[in-house]
């Protein structure tokens, strides 16, 4: 599990890369009327790197075009299908989510990949995009030069339940707060199934409430982490509120369309892959044990466990991730 590196070449960063803007971006025609919305920054020439944004439903940030080195690096990032500027969007009631699955990302990425005439690319991304890496890498893994994840997720069933649930027995009221935000009936089942249907409703006022008290719980659970903040989910616009709500709630609601414990079993496919995977010891929403699981099944891979950090970073954490970006850079 434990990895030793030679002596890099260049002093890895300590601090974020300065704000570079896109030298291209465009609008990728990926079926099923999908636009999915990518860009390119750094070097047009340097060492390929794809950003996996979180969420599900976040989309890509420009903070994220600065963990690289924009002279070593070409950066590509894109908004995973139905949020950020990728069309059609979630937040519109009646863009249909059908066709927004795990399987149609990993399908995405590769497509990108082929459009840009990449060969083989550095993968990053944290929390959600830590899982759809891995199912991208284990399904592709000729075409992936290293990975980088902080937050490390897989999004099997015991996660999200903690997350929704198993969490609650450290946040009793907002917990009691967003379950008791259901009806009756469904207070006793899956929650999470039941904001999925809620937030579907063809009732507005129904969806902007399940959107509220969904946010309200993720917010709970993020502010109480070391150098969590409240409002994290809430403050957000409301397109993009909206629709990182909707598809993490359909993504959740279906454990991601993933066989349970599947990303874990086939973590061998990833043989040959240099990885590094940074946690938080104290992140509360996904606990270190499923990081540590899987660096033990990935020997390529080296664990960094970052002490002061929970999910939301600090840092630390952030010095982890520029280190190993920089680390993989002089590698490939």
């Amino acid at each position: 599990m434990a990895q030793q590196h030679p002596a890099p070449e260049h002093a890895p960063p300590t601090e974020p890369f300065p704000p570079i803007e896109p030298y291209a971006h465009g609008l990728l025609a990926a079926g099923d009327g999908q636009q999915v919305y990518w860009e390119t920054c750094g070097n047009p020439d340097g060492k390929p790197a794809l950003v996996v944004h979180g969420g599900p439903g976040s989309g890509c940030r420009p903070g994220n075009r600065q963990l690289f080195d924009p002279a070593r690096h070409r950066v590509v990032l894109f908004d995973q299908r139905g949020c950020g500027r990728s069309r059609p969007h979630a937040a519109d009631p009646v863009t249909s989510l059908e066709h927004n699955t795990t399987e149609h990302l990993i399908a995405d990425m590769e497509l990108l990949r082929e459009h840009l005439g990449i060969d083989r690319w550095l993968l990053y991304g944290g929390s959600w995009g830590s899982t759809l890496i891995l199912a991208y890498a284990e399904r592709h893994p000729g075409r992936v030069s290293g990975i980088v994840i902080n937050g490390v997720t897989m999004t099997r069933p015991e996660e999200t339940d903690w997350l929704y649930h198993g969490v609650g027995r450290f946040l009793p009221g907002p917990w009691e707060a967003f379950r008791d935000a259901l009806p009756e009936p469904e207070r006793h089942g899956n929650l999470v199934a039941a904001y999925n249907r809620r937030l579907n409703s063809p009732d507005a006022a129904t969806r902007t409430a399940a959107a509220r008290d969904w946010c309200a719980w993720e917010d709970a659970v993020i502010a109480h982490e070391v150098l969590g903040k409240p409002g994290q989910y809430s403050d957000r616009p409301s397109e993009a509120l909206q629709a990182f709500v909707r598809i993490t709630a359909h993504y959740f609601a279906h454990d991601a369309w993933l066989e349970d414990g599947a990303l874990l079993r086939d973590a061998h496919r990833l043989a040959g892959i240099p990885g590094t995977l940074i946690h938080g010891r104290l992140d509360l929403g996904s606990p270190l044990r499923t990081a540590w699981q899987l660096a033990a099944a990935w020997p390529d891979a080296e664990l960094v466990i970052v002490e002061d950090s929970g999910h939301t970073g600090s840092p630390a954490l952030r010095r982890a991730v520029l280190a190993a970006i920089a680390r993989h850079a002089e590698a490939s």
